[in-house]
């Protein structure tokens, strides 16, 4: 790893040799998918010749909508769930920065057997590989815990345009993040996840800290000019909340907001 200041840009010690996945004959038993929404699709379709009946594919990203697109193109029992802890950012050239090199956890389950001997053989593959791994038995319990903090989160300092001191230190900003929890968390109740009482109070602190720098990464993306994760984060749970008949108003205003700035950008 490269070392800028307070922050460390990750690049490959040796570039793989990489064939084009027409080329793949060779079917895997694990794929981890540990990427952003962007390049989903072009992963989606990449790993296909390596997927056979035995695959596992784990993916990354911290919400859920994609479960259901890895599930119609691999079927269920390929798809595992995963959770990742990790502060990052893009520079101006386009490397990946670590913010934080204390926050880097891989926490992972069968979604469909929480204890199949499957996963249990995964542990030892992913353990001493320079991160937290760890397996859970509530897996996706802890995708929708984790989803309801980074919408909440990203709604709140990206509509407001500032970090989590700055923004409970204003007129109202307190209030607008208990409600922007409220909102997420009652998804969450209605699709069947509960949050547990600390996840929620993890959430709460963090976002009502007068004294906190924070900020989510959709709001450092969105300060960078750069295309923001709004569909899949913020889009996708106000979806879920109109299906459910749930009001949402801070949740859907803050998605109004926010694809109108994704299509400036993406325009």
């Amino acid at each position: 790893p490269a070392t800028h200041g307070h922050t460390r840009s990750l690049r490959l010690a040796h570039q793989p040799a990489l064939a084009p996945h027409a080329e793949t004959t060779l079917t895997v038993a694990r794929i981890l998918l540990p990427v952003r929404a962007y390049p989903l699709s072009d992963a989606r379709s990449d790993p296909a010749p390596a997927v056979g009946p035995h695959t596992m594919i784990l993916p990354g990203l911290n919400r859920m909508a994609h479960l259901d697109t890895l599930a119609r193109r691999f079927g269920e029992p390929a798809t595992l769930g995963g959770v990742m802890v990790l502060a990052t950012t893009l520079d101006d050239q386009g490397r990946i920065v670590q913010l934080n090199p204390a926050l880097q956890e891989l926490t992972y389950g069968d979604r469909q057997d929480p204890r199949s001997e499957r996963i249990r053989n995964l542990d030892p593959v992913l353990q001493d590989a320079g991160f937290t791994a760890r397996r859970s038995e509530h897996i996706s319990q802890d995708m929708w815990e984790k989803w309801v903090m980074l919408a909440a989160t990203g709604a709140m300092t990206c509509l407001m345009r500032g970090n989590v001191g700055e923004i409970v230190s204003a007129p109202g900003g307190y209030d607008l993040a208990e409600r922007l929890i409220d909102e997420c968390a009652q998804v969450a109740e209605a699709s069947g996840f509960p949050i547990r009482g600390a996840s929620r109070r993890a959430t709460h602190t963090l976002m009502t800290d007068p004294n906190s720098t924070f900020t989510s990464s959709m709001y450092r993306d969105l300060t960078s000019g750069r295309p923001i994760e709004v569909e899949q984060i913020i889009g996708d749970l106000v979806s879920r909340a109109v299906d459910l008949h749930l009001p949402t108003p801070t949740l859907t205003l803050t998605n109004t907001n926010l694809a109108v700035y994704q299509r400036r950008v993406t325009s």
